[in-house]
C-alpha cells in the first residue's frame, strides 16, 4: 500500500520560511515523478512544484518561481519543499504527489498518489 505522509506544515509570519517534508513508502520512490500541490480555501487544487526522478528535472509554478525550492533524497523516499519568503497568499493545504509518468508535471491527474495534506498559514 502506497503511503506519502506529509510533514513541517505550521504558522508562520509573512517573509519566514518553512521547509516540508514528505516521506513516501510502499512504492519504487527513486522511479517516481514526486510534487506538491495545494488547495487554498474557497479554490482549486493548484500545481506548486514537480521533480523527476532523478532530480535533475524541477518545474515551478510561477507564484512560487525564485522562493520555493522542491529537493528529494531518494535514499530516504523523501521529497522535501523549502518555502521562503512566504506570502499571505501562500496559506493553503499542501499535498505531496507521486506520479508514474507524470508527462504534464503540473497536472494533478497525472498523479497517482496523494498525501493528506498539511496546512501552511502565513499570517501578515
Amino acid at each position: 500500500q502506497v503511503q506519502l505522509e506529509e510533514s513541517g506544515g505550521g504558522l508562520v509570519q509573512a517573509g519566514g520560511s518553512l521547509r516540508l517534508s514528505c516521506a513516501a513508502s510502499g512504492l519504487t520512490f527513486g522511479s517516481y515523478t514526486m510534487a506538491w500541490f495545494r488547495t487554498a480555501p474557497g479554490k482549486e487544487r493548484e500545481f506548486v512544484a514537480a521533480i523527476r526522478w532523478s532530480g535533475s528535472v524541477t518545474h515551478y509554478a510561477d507564484s512560487v518561481s525564485g522562493r520555493f525550492t522542491i529537493s528529494r533524497d531518494n535514499a530516504k523516499n523523501t521529497v522535501y519543499l523549502q518555502m521562503n519568503s512566504l506570502k499571505p497568499e501562500d496559506t493553503a493545504v499542501y499535498y505531496c504527489a507521486a506520479g508514474w509518468i507524470a508527462s504534464i508535471l503540473g497536472r494533478p491527474q497525472e498523479y497517482q498518489h496523494w498525501g493528506q495534506g498539511t496546512q501552511i498559514t502565513v499570517s501578515s
